[in-house]
């Protein structure tokens, strides 16, 4: 594959889990966990990353186009593969749920992403979007950064909470169940949120929670 954008920022990436982000990872962390319970194995995440949340949760596969950070993830202890989510080297019906967090933002064809992961699900099994919103502060800043030139938001494309919506069911998705969460401000997170039931207006993550119909292919 040719060399990812995010190569030379896996270091960058991975550190502020440890630093300044600790307290959003574990808010959006926090959200996850409420929907392991409903999940069946094994799990795969797409665009794993350097695989902070993999580990987190325990999950079994992630693929990344990024070698550096795919590097980063299998020494947490996740089995990678180096592929992109809109072709991904997976048999039909073999995992019980796909994560995809802040990924999507990401994919330059998010609609062949999503159609992607409903082959590799089994019937019956979900999807679990975690996603920037974009009428949010956290949104605007990452949008404005990206218009800046910045390094990695400007590869980045976020959507309002009506078009993840409508991106889900037109990748052939029933949605399930909706959590919003990182209410704070950007420079201002201080605390661990609960997530919210719905949609929550000015909320800086929507997860969206969604299942492919049992009778689909």
């Amino acid at each position: 594959m040719p060399a990812s954008p995010f190569d030379e920022h896996a270091a960058s990436y991975d550190a502020w889990f440890e630093g300044e982000g600790g307290v959003v990872y574990d808010i959006e962390l926090r959200a996850l966990r409420q929907i392991l319970p409903s999940l069946s194995r094994p799990w795969l995440e797409v665009g794993v990353g350097t695989g902070q949340f993999a580990q987190a949760l325990g999950t079994d596969v992630g693929i990344d186009p990024s070698l550096k950070m795919a590097e980063i993830a299998a020494r947490r202890g996740t089995s990678v593969l180096l592929a992109r989510g809109e072709h991904t080297p997976l048999a039909d019906h073999s995992f019980g749920a796909v994560f995809l967090i802040t990924t999507l933002c990401f994919v330059a064809r998010p609609l062949s992403a999503l159609r992607e992961t409903r082959r590799v699900l089994v019937p019956g099994g979900k999807l679990v979007l975690v996603e920037i919103l974009l009428a949010s502060p956290w949104g605007e800043l990452y949008r404005e950064l990206g218009q800046q030139g910045h390094s990695v938001y400007r590869h980045a494309t976020f959507r309002s909470h009506a078009e993840l919506m409508g991106l889900v069911k037109r990748g052939g998705f029933t949605v399930e169940k909706i959590l919003t969460s990182l209410l704070q401000r950007p420079g201002e997170v201080r605390h661990v949120e609960a997530p919210q039931p719905g949609f929550t207006a000015g909320a800086g993550f929507v997860l969206i929670a969604a299942r492919k119909p049992r009778e689909q292919t």
